[in-house]
């Protein structure tokens, strides 16, 4: 066969060669736990045909987000992404390239990713950003790591704000490394005192904003207290065009900014792949995490570019790696750089205030419905709903009427009875009149 070339006398051949008995033999290291007796229940071997068609038959039972009324959030937001943009990242010398290495033959990659920084730059607040991480929640990790080498110190304070599966993976990098976390409980009313968790132990405060909830929040003051005391401030961003509004986290005294930037160029994609962004002071640039493109000339004074401060894993000084983030999201980081492009500044504002203002239409209406209350006292473009009925019934009945009303906190909190009537709507410019006005009247038809 053209993919399993081996005959079973090579198999044996090789065998012998690292003195191995069998092929069992080979994974007698993998605990039993950890392995799979029999065969999976999967389909037998099919024509090609066949299989398009389980397949396409499989997908069809997938509702399409752009199909119906679409209110989902919760840290992936549905946008309009311009055309050009799969266009441009589809061409040969984008789609098949890799890591820039070999600076005078990837001078188009790391000059899209020099630009990708100052974008990101610009809209944090920050003085630098690296070429880009896997996604939102590895850079939230990545963002304690380096607080905790900066200050060496090694306990972080979490808030009960801050996205759900961004603390988990927190909490994963903590464990293997042997560091301290103290994540508080979700707080959708607010009221949590983080002031009061900082001693001489804590490395840094991780705050989200927009919150997991949607509440927007001014951090000044919490980044005075946290330098006074020689911590850092982490502001977590799960919904990048929020930027285009509200207060850059740089500019409330944020020491990193860790961020998803899927909502620039990269469609929903069933939860990825997605782009991690990350920004902080300049003074902590030889600690952050992945790699740098910087700006220099050539030999003959022309404007080129090339990896600075990226010392990995997989790179000489391994030792010294201050991550093991071995490559990035390249590709998705390219059109996230060109749909902002495209947009420009003026073009971000407009889109920022058109998110804005869908989102106050939205909870205004839903907010007239007997027993729903609004939970924010101010929000972007997503927002928690209190219903008088828990909220993952009330989704999934309106799923089967073909809306996709928004995101049970449930889901995330499932041993939380008091969080159970929570919604998390999210209105974007994708969102039309008609989909509020059927989302109006499902939600007080669920409700009556």
């Amino acid at each position: 066969m053209r993919y399993l070339p081996l005959t079973e006398a090579d198999r044996q051949e090789m065998l012998a060669a690292i003195a191995v008995g069998s092929i069992d033999a080979l994974f007698a290291d993998v605990p039993p736990a950890a392995r799979h007796e029999g065969l999976l229940d999967l389909p037998r071997a099919m024509g090609e045909l066949e299989v398009e068609r389980r397949l396409a038959a499989m997908a069809a039972k997938n509702v399409v987000a752009g199909s119906v009324p679409c209110f989902l959030g919760g840290g992936v937001y549905r946008h309009h992404v311009p055309a050009a943009v799969d266009h441009l990242i589809q061409r040969g010398e984008f789609l098949t390239s890799y890591t820039p290495y070999q600076p005078e033959l990837a001078q188009g990659t790391l000059q899209y990713l020099f630009e990708f920084q100052t974008q990101v730059a610009l809209l944090t607040g920050m003085e630098v950003a690296n070429a880009s991480m896997y996604d939102g929640a590895t850079a939230c990790a990545e963002a304690v790591a380096m607080a905790d080498r900066v200050t060496r110190r090694n306990k972080a304070v979490l808030s009960g704000g801050l996205h759900p599966h961004y603390r988990a993976v927190c909490e994963t990098y903590a464990r293997f490394a042997g560091n301290e976390l103290r994540a508080q409980d979700p707080a959708p009313d607010g009221g949590e005192d983080l002031v009061a968790l900082i001693d001489s132990d804590t490395s840094c405060v991780v705050v989200q904003n927009p919150d997991f909830f949607g509440e927007i929040r001014d951090y000044s003051a919490l980044a005075q207290i946290c330098h006074q005391k020689g911590a850092l401030l982490v502001v977590i961003v799960t919904e990048f065009l929020s930027l285009g509004a509200i207060w850059p986290p740089g500019e409330m005294g944020a020491d990193i900014v860790a961020a998803e930037g899927q909502s620039f160029g990269n469609a929903l994609n069933f939860g990825g792949p997605h782009v991690g962004l990350f920004a902080t002071r300049e003074q902590f640039v030889r600690q952050m995490p992945g790699r740098l493109v910087g700006q220099t000339v050539d030999a003959d004074g022309r404007r080129g570019w090339v990896l600075t401060l990226s010392t990995r894993e997989q790179h000489i000084r391994r030792e010294k790696a201050t991550s093991n983030i071995c490559t990035n999201a390249g590709l998705c980081a390219l059109a996230f750089t060109i749909h902002l492009s495209l947009l420009g500044e003026a073009g971000l504002t407009r889109l920022a205030r058109l998110n804005h203002a869908t989102a106050v239409a939205t909870a205004e209406r839903l907010a007239t419905i007997p027993g729903v209350h609004v939970v924010n006292d101010g929000f972007f473009n997503e927002f928690a709903l209190r219903l008088p009925k828990p909220a993952a019934a009330v989704v999934d009945a309106l799923a089967t009427s073909g809306i996709l009303a928004g995101v049970p906190v449930s889901r995330f909190y499932p041993d939380r009875p008091d969080l159970a009537d929570l919604l998390l709507v999210a209105a974007t410019e994708t969102v039309t009149t008609d989909d509020i006005d059927r989302l109006e009247a499902g939600l007080a038809e669920m409700l009556r």
